[in-house]
């Protein structure tokens, strides 16, 4: 669809993606990134963060409202979010896989530190990001933004809280359910994004 409506943009964040994900998943030499802790996450950041919001923002300003794209304080809040969020993900997704990455001797965080540990941490990296959007939320010269940003992360906040502490971290059912809250909550902040003022 990218080549058909011809947005280099959206084109390169298809490639990017599909480039950065087939090397994540082929099992080929080199490649499999997976098994990499770090090749891993740096391929979930480039695209969460680079790809989807970097280029879909250049897509949307330079080929739909044919317009030079600036430096904004939303494009810069939804950069250094998705960036901490997607390093929240990068970590996360190991920990219910920690039997098989240390059968195969893959050193992931969960590894190293203990999944409980890398939980916790996932946990409160989180909060302090729903943290910084609410000061974030505070300093808005807006009156609805402040509303909007303040109350859409709090309630974020509190329900992230509440899940993490009824998740049984014995349970590996429980963390994956657990992970894909996590990703729920990735996406919830697309509709919070636009109200950043």
């Amino acid at each position: 669809m990218a080549w058909m409506i011809g947005s280099p943009p959206l084109l390169g964040a298809l490639l990017m993606g599909f480039f950065l994900g087939t090397a994540y998943s082929v099992d080929l030499p080199f490649l499999r990134w997976k098994r990499s802790a770090l090749a891993a996450a740096t391929s979930i950041l480039c695209v969460r963060t680079f790809a989807v919001q970097l280029a879909f923002y250049q897509h949307m300003q330079s080929f739909v409202y044919k317009r030079p794209a600036v430096v904004t304080k939303p494009l810069i809040f939804g950069l250094a979010f998705t960036f901490l969020f997607s390093t929240v993900i990068a970590l996360f997704k190991d920990i219910p896989d920690v039997e098989g990455d240390q059968y195969f001797g893959i050193q992931s965080f969960s590894v190293r530190l203990g999944p409980k540990r890398v939980f916790w941490l996932c946990v409160y990296l989180l909060q302090a990001l729903y943290c910084a959007a609410m000061i974030l939320g505070v300093a808005s010269p807006f009156m609805w933004s402040k509303f909007l940003m303040i109350s859409a992360h709090a309630l974020l906040s509190v329900i992230l809280w509440g899940r993490a502490h009824s998740t049984d971290l014995k349970s590996k059912a429980a963390i994956t359910s657990f992970y894909m809250f996590v990703w729920k909550l990735f996406y919830v902040e697309y509709l919070v994004l636009p109200f950043v003022r």
